[in-house]
């Protein structure tokens, strides 16, 4: 099995594909910084997957940890997050080009139908 090289913006587009880690970074803007048990009371999953979703999005740089005492406070990098919103500006831009030219290629068949139909209408009336 060939390994497959994943790119930093690859990692960051799997690290925001789970919704859970939407949530995960949904409630750490709101709350500024908060423990992986102050985020699992409020979401529905387990302070342990909550904690490897932290490691995901730690991983690619969205959040960073803390320790303070006993525990790690989590908070947004929001110069990272810049950086994603910018990625995902770029893959949304490459998309609206693509789709612009299906519809294009679209347009262009169905005029070229129309086209067909009305001679094919007009040898018929001959």
């Amino acid at each position: 099995m060939m390994a497959v090289a994943v790119t930093e913006e690859d990692a960051l587009w799997s690290a925001v594909a789970d919704p859970t880690r939407r949530r995960v970074l949904d409630a750490l803007l709101e709350q500024g910084e908060a423990s992986t048990t102050a985020l699992a009371h409020g979401l529905p999953v387990t302070r342990q997957a909550v904690a490897k979703h932290l490691a995901v999005l730690n991983g690619v740089g969205l959040i960073a940890g803390r320790r303070r005492g006993r525990e790690v406070r989590y908070t947004v990098r929001p110069e990272r997050l810049d950086d994603a919103a910018e990625a995902m500006a770029r893959v949304a831009a490459q998309w609206d080009r693509r789709l612009a030219r299906i519809k294009r290629l679209a347009e262009a068949a169905q005029a070229e139908a129309r086209i067909d139909s009305k001679h094919r209408q007009g040898e018929r009336n001959e």
